[in-house]
């Protein structure tokens, strides 16, 4: 068995019942700039105490999984270098080779189960690339949610996928997509997908209640809760969506694929929209967090 490292806290609400939710460290990482990483992964953790929970920001370091980090790691994490991006494929590589990794929705979603944590509050899942049917290139997270039975909260999947494809391909592997106060498929961004959103709940103790059933059904997997970014803080689709054709117009041009597209793409578009992209990320990450917490709270 591989040895779980709590942090005090984290313990500390494990020992008296209190409700978690787990937070992904490839957003300190990968995902925003210094200092700014080390601000909003403080704020996505004081979100989540704020509304009633114990926040569990979870990462690979020197081989070590780590199930919450101190605030000395989260700063140690903000500045590190080659630290590796883990999915389902190199997680245990990782801790093996006893490296530092963050985690993205998919190894995340591991360690939170491994750790008796059944919700997790992210930005935006990965999903289906546009021309898939070609090159075949599909997030491990959409697998990830047909598998491990974590309750994931998410503004949807990031705009820049192809929705439509994403949404089918998690029908076809069981995972119910739930919007929550919403009848509409959030685009990450944006309210606007114009898909329908399969489910609807409009309360944190419906989703709770409809993950118990689904254990005590003995179904595999988990499900996705979409949770649509503040009307304050989106950009509508009208505006963004000419900025990601452009982005990826521009991938194309230029041969990015692989791991490479999603990073490239995002930087685009937040040169595209003058900083106003990363401004909405934060704003509907710290939005899922309080939703995250809602739901571990009925859980618990």
């Amino acid at each position: 068995m591989i040895e779980l490292k709590f942090s005090e806290e984290v313990r500390l609400a494990k020992d008296k019942g209190l409700p978690l939710v787990a937070l992904e460290s490839t957003i300190i990482t990968h995902g925003l700039p210094s200092p700014r990483n080390l601000t909003v992964a403080r704020q996505a953790e004081a979100e989540v105490r704020q509304a009633g929970a114990i926040p569990a920001t979870i990462a690979v370091i020197d081989g070590h999984l780590h199930i919450g980090l101190s605030d000395e790691q989260l700063e140690q994490l903000s500045v590190a270098k080659d630290v590796w991006k883990l999915s389902r494929a190199d997680l245990a590589v990782a801790i093996s080779q006893k490296v530092t990794g963050a985690t993205t929705v998919a190894a995340t979603m591991i360690a939170a189960h491994l750790a008796g944590i059944s919700v997790f509050a992210t930005g935006g899942i990965g999903g289906v690339h546009r021309g898939a049917e070609s090159d075949f290139d599909v997030s491990a997270d959409l697998e990830e949610l047909a598998k491990t039975p974590v309750t994931v909260v998410s503004a949807g999947a990031k705009a820049i996928l192809d929705l439509p494809k994403t949404l089918e391909v998690l029908e076809t592997k069981g995972v119910p997509v739930i919007g929550y106060q919403t009848n509409e498929l959030p685009a990450f961004w944006s309210h606007e997908s114009g898909l329908d959103v399969p489910l609807r709940m409009d309360s944190a103790a419906e989703i709770a209640a409809a993950f118990q059933t689904r254990q005590a059904l003995g179904l595999a997997g988990g499900q996705l809760v979409a949770n649509p970014v503040p009307e304050a803080d989106e950009i509508q689709a009208s505006v963004i969506n000419p900025a990601i054709e452009q982005a990826i117009e521009t991938a194309i041009k230029k041969g990015i694929k692989g791991k490479a597209i999603t990073p490239f793409l995002l930087a685009q578009v937040l040169e595209a929209t003058e900083g106003k992209s990363l401004e909405t990320n934060v704003a509907l990450l710290l939005n899922n967090c309080r939703l995250a917490a809602e739901i571990a709270k009925d859980l618990s």
